[in-house]
């Protein structure tokens, strides 16, 4: 059994779209357009597409937005970070896929909304999934593999006390091999300033082949998270990880606040790979490191400002459904 890399065959992706004004306060509108065009994109690209709307308001304003080939599905949720609290899907030894549900509170208890702890469940079983729950709190943002059983997490996540206080480390490492065949584990340290996910790994560090690990690379003597993007990279290294660096977006803040914003919070579909931007003189550079790890797909960037701003990007609102 194993979870599929995020670069294996997808039959479509599921996509969450904003709708609560007090999640993204003077920014609702924005998001749902970036979300929209994120939905579009890969939807044009060729790759099924399922945009989840809460109501009809919602359907209706996100039909306003997206192209023709885009699907909506109407669903209770709260948060559109599907990433977290959509299901895992895995392959069994026979090679039939099966969905894995972890416990979800609300990232550390500081985001529960209704729908959110069900989502996950209610797409698997529409999807014919046969589901098996873990105890365990985890957050899909929460860890990367590679698909040959190595996965990236980091310590301020799985092992900060608001997840799973009662869990040792290698009690969490024994959970991952059993539930997702993830039998080797890079511990990575801290994730991203002010990440309202206590640190998720699909902030900070990526594979995009076996063993190879992409880690931004600090821009400008400001950028706040230099030393966190160093510590990542000596200890991929160290764990025998091949590490590529690419261009972080440097400090972006929001009336006054440093923003974790990420290139690496990029979404790998079947044909495309979408990259966020957020009105950074290094977004050029940053879309083109991350399209020449993909030459079999095109890479795209689009503004993700208005989307960072209720906590997330692209990767953390998109769940896909792997190939048979």
């Amino acid at each position: 059994m194993i979870m599929p890399p995020e670069w294996a065959p997808q039959d479509w992706l599921w996509i969450g779209f904003p709708h609560l004004a007090e999640e993204w306060p003077g920014w609702l509108e924005p998001a749902q357009e970036q979300m929209a065009d994120f939905a579009s994109a890969v939807a044009e690209s060729g790759q099924a597409v399922r945009l989840l709307v809460r109501d009809a308001a919602n359907e209706a304003r996100a039909r306003e937005l997206v192209c023709s080939k885009v699907v909506l599905e109407r669903r209770v949720y709260g948060d559109v970070w599907l990433r977290d609290t959509g299901p895992l899907v895995v392959h069994e030894a026979d090679g039939t896929r099966a969905a894995r549900r972890f416990g979800f509170n609300g990232w550390g208890g500081k985001y529960l909304m209704p729908g959110d702890q069900d989502i996950g469940a209610d797409l698997a079983r529409d999807a014919g999934l046969a589901t098996t729950t873990s105890a365990m709190i985890l957050e899909g943002g929460a860890v990367d593999g590679d698909g040959t059983g190595l996965v990236a997490t980091t310590e301020q996540c799985l092992l900060n006390p608001n997840r799973n206080p009662h869990l040792s480390r290698e009690a969490i490492e024994a959970e991952l091999a059993a539930q997702l065949g993830f039998t080797r584990v890079l511990w990575l340290g801290d994730g991203l300033i002010n990440d309202h996910t206590d640190g998720h790994v699909d902030n900070l560090a990526r594979f995009v082949a076996p063993n190879r690990l992409v880690v931004p690379e600090a821009t400008g003597r400001d950028d706040p998270n230099a030393a966190i993007y160093a510590d990542a990279t000596a200890r991929a290294e160290a764990f025998g990880v091949e590490v590529v660096r690419i261009p972080s977006p440097g400090r972006i803040e929001r009336d006054g606040r440093v923003e974790p914003a990420s290139y690496v919070n990029f979404a790998i579909t079947s044909h495309l790979v979408v990259v966020p931007t957020f009105g950074s003189p290094h977004d050029m550079e940053g879309v083109a490191a991350i399209a020449a790890l993909f030459p079999d797909r095109d890479t795209i960037g689009l503004p993700g400002e208005a989307v960072l701003a209720g906590g997330g990007g692209f990767h953390c609102a998109s769940q896909q459904m792997p190939s048979a």
